[in-house]
């Protein structure tokens, strides 16, 4: 099946409401719809996705740029332990290989993206084609923390780097952002798929799930 390329410039003019930078989209065939669902009873896995992708996504001079989603554990508060971030992602464009990006977590107070609480760490998934990778975090967030942001950084430019993924949702679920030029901003993407498919699964080592909670969270977040 041919590979649709689709290049959107955003003028200057439009930069400060948007990323002021070129996308570079491929349209391909969606890949697996769901990851692996968590094995243990004590992890919870919060998503804004659909699971299933419209495209996958890179930034001309994207270097530097971060993609992330905020959530929220205001009905879950014992979950402060994120486990996994998981990002769909894909080794085999733009350039059939892994270059690696960065992965981090972000407070989320004053209704965006705050500072940097955990990494940047560098990765490379072992996918061999585009699908969910699942990538370890293992680590606490602060107390009183319940809301946060976690997601990854384009960590080189086009063609040269890994690309990020947006559902096939054109309801933007006000949930995904992007950082570039020294600011925060809402996520916007190429015609109107603005979800960025971005994970994180986070436990409690010491109370297990009840059906209760496992309502809430499905509710609040699918």
């Amino acid at each position: 099946m041919k590979v649709v390329k689709i290049l959107i410039a955003i003028s200057l003019a439009a930069a400060a409401a948007a990323f002021a930078a070129d996308y570079v989209v491929e349209r391909a065939p969606a890949g697996p719809a769901q990851p692996p669902l968590p094995e243990k009873d004590t992890v919870v896995e919060l998503k804004w996705d659909t699971g299933t992708r419209a495209y996958l996504v890179c930034v001309y001079t994207g270097a530097g740029a971060w993609f992330v989603n905020d959530f929220d554990l205001s009905q879950i508060p014992d979950y402060t332990r994120v486990t996994r971030l998981l990002v769909y992602t894909s080794p085999t464009w733009p350039n059939g290989q892994w270059d690696g990006f960065r992965i981090g977590l972000y407070g989320f107070a004053g209704g965006v993206p705050g500072s940097l609480l955990w990494g940047p760490k560098f990765v490379k998934p072992s996918l061999t084609a585009a699908g969910w990778a699942n990538l370890s975090v293992a680590w606490t967030l602060p107390p009183l923390q319940l809301r946060f942001a976690a997601g990854l950084e384009q960590y080189y430019n086009y063609p040269t780097c890994d690309p990020h993924a947006v559902d096939n949702n054109r309801t933007f679920r006000q949930h995904s952002w992007l950082y570039s030029g020294g600011s925060w901003r809402p996520y916007s993407g190429s015609a109107g798929y603005s979800n960025l498919m971005i994970r994180v699964r986070v436990s409690n080592a010491y109370v297990g799930v009840t059906p209760s909670s496992i309502g809430r969270v499905k509710a609040l977040y699918y």
